[in-house]
């Protein structure tokens, strides 16, 4: 990077807080000691970000980017993705004795939705995600990075919407991402990179219908979108297997073969109004 910007900053969350020690297997983040790192892009160019916390309550970030710009939407999105900014207070105070997910609330007070720093990252992945085994799901996301994602030295990011919204189906399809997929993945960048779907905007009901009306894009799919990559702590992936699984196990009496469906699964977490998503994290211990 020429003309490299460096900024820096300090802050305190508002809840507890613990970064987190495994990254996920797309290899996007990255952890070097207990610092972690992760490549963006602001407008094109390269902004490389680092999280540290050098004591219970307190986080280190630092962003390396050409400008001020970059540097500071670097942070901005590091923040989101880590929850630094969350006040999970009211979730804390609300069901720390409730029956269902008292025990992991109280034990686990720090346990946040994982988060993409991107919202349209988010969208790409959990279309690959679909209805396949997550180490699979995985592989495919390592493959798409490796074709068409963007590097700087050591770290890579995900290919962006205007990358993807010139992607031939075929080709995403030799990276193992099924051809109904493939296609929606692509009409989606298609109408995120020409503005037709906004996912940044505060309208997210708006871009969720434009990305239902796409075939192969269905409630599981927004919903992850919603809570990975939008922040929206009520949205909540009724139809996520380990969901299914457990509502079937609750509902059934401890039956590990049973599986609730969808429609059970939200009334399960209906009580958490405001916070079913997290609450939902919390009785699986995290959604992948």
């Amino acid at each position: 990077m020429a003309g490299l910007v460096v900024e820096h900053a300090e802050l305190v969350p508002a809840s507890p807080l613990r970064l987190p020690l495994r990254c996920g297997k797309d290899g996007l983040l990255r952890r070097r000691g207990s610092t972690l790192e992760r490549l963006l892009h602001h407008e094109g160019r390269p902004v490389l970000v680092r999280a540290w916390q050098p004591e219970p309550r307190r986080v280190c970030l630092q962003a390396h980017s050409e400008d001020a710009a970059g540097c500071a939407y670097g942070l901005a999105r590091m923040r989101f993705a880590l929850g630094l900014d969350d006040d999970l207070r009211p979730f804390l105070r609300a069901f720390a004795r409730d029956r269902l997910i008292g025990r992991s609330v109280r034990e686990r007070p720090w346990l946040r939705i994982t988060r993409r720093p991107e919202p349209f990252e988010a969208l790409t992945w959990a279309i690959c995600e679909q209805l396949i085994p997550y180490d699979r799901a995985a592989a495919i996301e390592r493959r798409v990075i490796a074709r068409l994602g963007r590097s700087w030295a050591y770290a890579r990011d995900a290919p962006d919407a205007r990358v993807l919204a010139r992607t031939a189906p075929a080709l995403l399809q030799s990276l193992d991402l099924a051809g109904s997929r493939s296609c929606a993945l692509v009409r989606a960048a298609r109408g995120v990179a020409r503005g037709l779907i906004d996912l940044y905007g505060e309208d997210h009901e708006r871009a969720w219908r434009r990305l239902r009306a796409i075939p192969g894009i269905g409630a599981w799919t927004v919903e992850m979108l919603a809570l990975k990559g939008q922040g929206r702590h009520d949205q909540l992936p009724a139809g996520d297997l380990g969901l299914l699984k457990f509502g079937g196990r609750l509902l059934s009496g401890g039956d590990p073969e049973a599986r609730a469906q969808e429609h059970d699964v939200r009334a399960l977490f209906a009580p958490y109004g405001a916070w079913a998503g997290l609450a939902a994290v919390h009785a699986l211990g995290a959604l992948p």
